[in-house]
């Protein structure tokens, strides 16, 4: 079991919680093996719901770029959590998309030029492996969309937390 995976799993809960309230509708993007659909159930957030491409217990097995072509509603979300998924799939647009007015995104994703530091920590044990490339490096500062307010927090020089706002 990688040795920072689950350190930095406990740091954002304790950090993203606070931008998730209790009666929210949650999307997560790329939701691996649920564990912070676990976390947001036994703190009283149950109002969620996850789209993966390759988890078959998630809600919606599916591209979250074919979004309207899954069922999905634009306008439908108040949170929408994607954990190092940005740096896989340009998805800032369908967020933006499937967001309430006043809704939030919330981010994690590589800082790109600290990300060679990441991967040797992957090849090292220290860090869960990548389950695709990542193709899509983006400092969050400069991520486009009409976001009202962008929140960006820099952890450990390695990554980049964000909190979006519709």
């Amino acid at each position: 079991m990688p040795i920072l995976r689950d350190t930095m799993r406990k740091q954002r809960e304790k950090f993203f919680i606070e931008h998730i309230q209790i009666n929210d509708k949650i999307l997560e993007i790329g939701s691996g093996n649920n564990w912070f659909r676990d976390y947001l159930h036994a703190n009283e957030r149950k109002n969620y719901m996850n789209i993966d491409i390759e988890n078959q217990s998630a809600d919606i097995i599916g591209d979250i770029l074919k979004w309207h072509e899954l069922g999905m509603v634009a306008n439908s979300f108040d949170v929408i959590v994607a954990f190092e998924v940005v740096e896989h799939v340009d998805c800032f647009d369908a967020c933006f998309k499937l967001l309430r007015g006043g809704g939030r995104f919330l981010i994690t994703t590589p800082i790109p030029h600290m990300d060679w530091i990441l991967r040797i920590m992957e090849i090292a044990g220290l860090n869960q492996k990548r389950t695709s490339p990542h193709n899509h490096l983006v400092y969050l500062n400069k991520a486009g969309g009409d976001w009202t307010k962008k929140e960006i927090f820099n952890r450990y020089c390695l990554s980049q937390w964000g909190v979006f706002y519709k």
